[in-house]
């Protein structure tokens, strides 16, 4: 029967597993928490100094007592304990071949080289025990997990066994030097645990740095699948999910991989615990829906953990809140650009749309064939609608359409211009002479009568047709084949080509390009000045410069007919600068006479491709002594303009020298969200054949609406141009819009005309030419639902039809 001696021998031995078996460092990997503790110390010390069976008796005791305290569960328990016991049964049988026997009484070095054996090999025992259960637990890669923090597994492991053969040395030597080790142990176990939270910490917030940089995308989806990914790995969740409260929609992810997206569902295949926390701005005005982690098991927190999450969680709120904003901007756009290029009675291509089209197809015409228009208009429409009503005309204009539609063929667009005028781009032509046959064909698709209410109605239509020359824009295109139209309905004729023998329109332009030279040195270009005005107030604002030819023999003749022949010429570059100077002359008399006004100058794009068109402007605003900002350049989305990058650098230089810049003719199918995200613009103007209908019109009622909503999101001026009437005025300012111009306000006018104007004013208000839409000092009742915009405009458009 064992002594007392032997029995506190026993319990010590137990004491001393129990103790390395709870003095730990925890690393939660999803819902297990793992640790890594000095059991391997004590059993190599406990097998060097007692018989085995001792040992391994001590060991499993001294288990059960560490993990009973800790409450793990009975299957972790059991392992642990299976496992240590082997361990100790491991390291003995290695010390007992190696002839060990304590006390020490041979080579001391050789005694030592013995421990380290046992030490290593009951290390490497332990990791291939337990690597593979922490990965078939976690579903972690068993790689991964051998790999990570080896560095520190490693250094850990070298200090445990220096630990090890230090205690059994002063056992041998002198006993009562063990004071010593305890220090030493508490030492270099919160070294260790320093060093393993410090790793982790830092881990977690460069793996938070990245993840919150992969979510800075405008695409929801893209966000959504790297949240519900990256999460899973941030946090070490088994399943990450993503309840979005618009649309209730759910997106989950685990493992790298978004394993669900579709309606809202309750059940998840992860059972266990659950973590979740409401995406939520950090003013907490806006909810987009919550975030869920869930792990297999239990799982808590930590202070450092409840942070990230934290921060992950507005990070991912403010990424989704982006990408929804930027999804309704961009849908917002799409209906823009669809309502601009469409008829809305036929759903036909309108005339913008055929524009831009043909524009693209002359730029590629000698790839794709010959290209040719054909114009048609209906006779005697107008008698149509007199008769039995507009409806009814309406009703055949729409089944012109159809016909049309049907005849055309693949490769052609078929558009409505306006009233019964229609026209169809013929692309990709083998030969001119076929451009002919087809325009037959598509004639003889109206020639069956038309089924309108049950009467049979006859439909005669007239048609031009033009091929594209070799030199010349769409916008000749369209003018030569309306001059083969109107030759066909002369002469009686269903169908006439374009001659240029008979177009004396065109030879009078030709006669005018050749007088271009002698018009630019007898300074025979003036400009006049439309004023701009602030909707609210009717103060003036600013002015547009618009260029005029004062010929000697024709008199004052319009840019329209001879701006091509500008740009075509080599003259543009002594033209503009003809221009800007006069229009920068104009803003310093009024500047001088107590009128600060910026003045708008239209920009060619042709400008836009010389490098020292910038230069130019720059050197000209200093010799007027003007602000870079009182000059406006006006800029039209063309051809031109679509090579962005060409134009770039010269866009840029003038928006940084301080030069404002706008685009014009908003609305009209050129200009575009990819363009307005490209082009630093200041302003927006929306082009007056919006204006002009917009309270009949519902297609421009939608363009004017959203191109407001446009330049408030961008934070962009945005000026109607063509206002003629007090209605469209209080509209449009009702809607949001801060400026405008037309004919209500003033007239092109030159620069001293429009001077004297302002120093009269509108009713005595020098600087004005319209009364303000309410007294100074009144107070105002908004519409309900009305509220306040960034510039002191409303959101709605309350007076247009929707």
């Amino acid at each position: 029967m064992p002594d007392t001696r032997d029995l506190v021998r026993a319990a010590s031995l137990t004491f001393l597993v129990a103790v390395g078996a709870t003095v730990n460092v925890r690393v939660r990997i999803r819902a297990t928490t793992h640790g890594v503790s000095w059991t391997e110390v004590a059993i190599v010390v406990g097998v060097a100094v007692a018989p085995l069976p001792w040992m391994i008796l001590a060991t499993g005791l001294g288990m059960i007592i560490a993990r009973v305290l800790r409450g793990l569960k009975p299957l972790k328990i059991v392992f642990g304990i299976a496992k240590e016991m082997s361990l100790a049964a491991v390291a003995g049988s290695v010390l007992t071949l190696a002839g060990w026997a304590w006390p020490l009484t041979g080579s001391l070095n050789r005694a030592v080289w013995t421990l380290v054996l046992a030490y290593l090999i009951v290390v490497v025992l332990d990791e291939a025990l337990t690597l593979p259960v922490i990965a078939l637990a976690t579903r972690t890669p068993a790689r991964h997990l051998f790999w990570e923090n080896l560095d520190l597994r490693t250094a850990s492991a070298a200090a445990r066994l220096l630990v090890t053969v230090s205690t059994l040395l002063i056992l041998h030597s002198n006993p009562s030097f063990l004071i010593v080790v305890p220090p030493l142990v508490l030492s270099l176990h919160l070294t260790y645990s320093s060093r393993i939270h410090s790793r982790f910490e830092r881990d977690a917030w460069q793996r938070l740095a990245r993840t919150t940089d992969a979510l800075n995308v405008v695409d929801l989806d893209k966000v959504l699948t790297t949240a519900v990914t990256q999460a899973a790995a941030l946090f070490s969740a088994d399943e990450v999910e993503i309840a979005l409260r618009e649309g209730e929609r759910t997106v989950r992810g685990a493992a790298g991989t978004r394993t669900y997206d579709g309606p809202a569902e309750p059940n998840s295949a992860v059972g266990g615990s659950t973590i979740e926390v409401r995406l939520e701005g950090h003013d907490r005005a806006v909810d987009v829906g919550t975030l869920r982690l869930r792990f297999r098991g239990p799982v808590r927190f930590s202070e450092r953990e409840q942070y990230i999450l934290r921060t992950f969680a507005s990070a991912l709120c403010t990424s989704m809140r982006n990408a929804q904003a930027y999804a309704e901007l961009a849908r917002v756009a799409d209906e823009h650009a669809y309502a601009a290029t469409h008829d809305p009675l036929t759903g036909l291509a309108n005339r913008r749309r055929l524009l831009e089209q043909g524009r693209a197809q002359l730029d590629t015409r000698h790839a794709d064939g010959v290209t040719a228009l054909m114009l048609i208009d209906l006779n005697h429409f107008k008698e149509v609608n007199d008769t039995l009503g507009h409806s009814a005309g309406d009703q055949v204009l729409i089944q012109v359409a159809e016909r049309l539609r049907g005849a055309a063929q693949d490769g052609d667009l078929v558009a409505r211009l306006g009233g019964d005028e229609f026209a169809v781009l013929l692309r990709g032509l083998p030969a001119p002479a076929v451009a002919a046959h087809r325009a037959e064909a598509l004639l003889a698709a109206l020639r069956e009568p038309l089924d309108l209410e049950g009467m049979r109605i006859s439909v005669e239509a007239s048609g031009g047709i033009a091929v594209a020359p070799t030199d010349g824009g769409v916008a000749e295109l369209l003018r030569r084949a309306d001059v083969a139209m109107y030759q066909a309905k002369r002469a009686g004729q269903r169908i006439s080509t374009y001659a240029a023998t008979r177009d004396t329109a065109d030879l009078g332009r030709l006669a005018l390009g050749g007088e271009l030279p002698r018009a630019v040195a007898d300074h025979e270009f003036t400009v006049n000045f439309q004023p701009i005005v602030d909707l609210a107030t009717g103060e003036v604002t600013s002015a547009e410069a618009l260029a005029r030819w004062h010929h000697p023999v024709h008199g004052m003749i319009d840019p329209l007919r001879f701006l091509e022949a500008v740009e075509r010429s080599g003259l543009l570059p002594a033209f503009a600068e003809a221009i800007l100077d006069q229009a920068l002359i104009a803003a310093d008399s009024w500047r001088a006479a107590g009128f600060d006004l910026a003045v708008a100058v239209n920009v060619s794009p042709r400008s836009l491709l010389d490098p020292r068109f910038p230069g130019a402007v720059l050197a000209r605003l200093r010799a007027h002594d003007l602000p870079p900002d009182r000059l406006v350049l006006e800029l039209t989305e063309t051809l031109t303009l679509s090579q962005l990058d060409v134009v770039d650098r010269v866009l840029t230089r003038l928006r940084d020298e301080g030069i404002r810049l706008a685009l014009d003719d908003f609305g009209t199918g050129y200009s575009s969200l990819s363009l307005l995200s490209r082009i630093p613009v200041h302003e927006l103007k929306i082009d007056r054949s919006f204006v002009s209908v917009m309270d009949t019109s519902a297609e421009a009622a939608a363009v004017i609406r959203s191109t407001l909503d446009l330049g408030r999101s961008l934070g962009l001026t945005v000026v109607a141009e063509g206002v003629e009437s007090e209605p469209q005025r209080r509209a449009l300012w009702e809607a949001g819009c801060v400026s405008g111009q037309g004919h209500l306000f003033g007239r092109p006018v030159p620069a001293g005309t429009l001077l004297s104007a302002l120093h009269r004013g509108f009713d005595g208000r020098p600087g004005t030419l319209a009364p303000p839409l309410h007294d100074a000092g009144a107070v105002l009742r908004l519409p309900p639902g009305r509220r306040q915009g960034g510039r002191g405009r409303t959101e709605r458009l309350p007076h247009l039809p929707a």
